[in-house]
């Protein structure tokens, strides 16, 4: 693990403009006064690690990123605990997913250690940035948001032999304004968001990129989100723009289509999954059709389903809409739904045991 830079921001937030922020944080819209910065070239691998004053970034306008998109991030958070110390959720599975895109992306590859050392010196720095709950129903946090790109100075396309990561950090409130309600989803029938052989499992922009247009599709039908199918007979379920599906059967199984090619390994997905046995839950992993959701809400085998990501942790799902059909899960969240989402969030927010590991110290 290297020792990180220390380069304090002359003129950090105010006081009274960082209480104000807290008093009400949106998602992804004010930042902290610093971020965590390291840099790669094929000479040095690695080095000059780094946390400097949050600010524009400077990049020559023939840098890779702007042109081949070589780039990719995770998304996590940092929780205040009732004794006011400040921890993170399974870093460890972020790092490991960092790599994984990094290497689909042709990107650097990190060790764990300067990963998770990124996030301590960063909100080691800002900590007084970590929102604390008011109650239980409070899901305030610091949202982190590490990410690495390609900086070379080059417009052939190669693997990159220049890079920057960094780690910024956003005081987050609820995903989801108003509370936790059901959604509605469009299933989107015409547009993808990844095929096999692509970068469906990497976190990476392009993929999100790729599903805005449905998500506008989604908002012209009155959805909140959009569902994704394969791209070879749209007959599979994947998953939304952002998040994992999962549904919930009347007889205690929890399934979600399984990792591929084209789906990404959410840490909020692998974590339910991990936590499902000891909530009386059987875990499936394995494809799913969109009939098979459709017929089984239909005659009662699927009771319930959810969307999970980082983000919005646990989202009910009240229906799936396409322009043949629509399946109906009712206007209230429902019964397993909420315990699972009551039982992470205790983890993440210090008031339950958590697994051995799952909580990393920051600050």
């Amino acid at each position: 693990m290297s020792e990180f830079a220390l380069k304090k921001n002359p003129q950090p937030q105010s006081d009274a403009v960082r209480e104000a922020i807290l008093a009400a944080p949106a998602f992804g819209t004010q930042f902290t006064d610093h971020m965590a910065h390291i840099r790669f070239t094929t000479e040095q691998g690695w080095h000059g690690h780094e946390l400097i004053p949050y600010g524009p970034l400077t990049l020559d306008p023939a840098a890779a990123v702007l042109h081949y998109a070589q780039e990719i991030f995770e998304g996590m958070k940092a929780y205040r605990h009732a004794d006011g110390s400040v921890w993170t959720f399974r870093p460890e599975k972020n790092a490991a997913r960092l790599n994984r895109s990094a290497g689909r992306l042709a990107l650097p590859q990190m060790v764990e250690e300067d990963f998770i050392e990124s996030l301590r010196v960063l909100v080691q720095a800002d900590s007084s940035w970590v929102p604390t709950p008011k109650d239980e129903q409070d899901e305030v946090s610091l949202y982190l948001r590490p990410f690495t790109i390609s900086a070379e100075r080059f417009l052939g396309l190669r693997p990159t032999q220049q890079a920057d990561y960094y780690v910024i950090a956003s005081p987050a409130g609820a995903y989801f304004s108003g509370g936790v309600k059901p959604v509605s989803i469009w299933l989107s029938q015409n547009l993808k968001r990844a095929g096999r052989g692509g970068t469906g499992f990497a976190k990476c922009g392009g993929n999100y990129a790729a599903s805005t247009e449905a998500m506008i599709e989604a908002g012209q039908k009155g959805c909140q989100q959009v569902m994704f199918t394969d791209a070879v007979d749209g007959t599979h379920l994947e998953e939304l723009g952002g998040m994992n599906l999962m549904l919930v059967t009347s007889d205690g199984r929890l399934i979600t289509p399984e990792v591929s090619e084209t789906i990404l390994d959410g840490v909020t997905r692998r974590s339910l999954l991990d936590l499902a046995p000891s909530l009386g839950l059987t875990p499936e992993e394995r494809p799913v059709t969109v009939e098979e959701w459709r017929t089984g809400v239909a005659d009662g085998t699927i009771v319930e389903a959810f969307a999970c990501g980082t983000a919005a942790v646990i989202t009910p799902i009240g229906a799936l809409v396409s322009e043949d059909f629509t399946v109906d899960h009712g206007d209230e969240p429902g019964e397993i739904t909420m315990k699972l989402r009551k039982t992470l969030l205790d983890i993440q927010y210090g008031r339950a045991e958590a697994p051995e590991g799952w909580m990393v110290r920051l600050a």
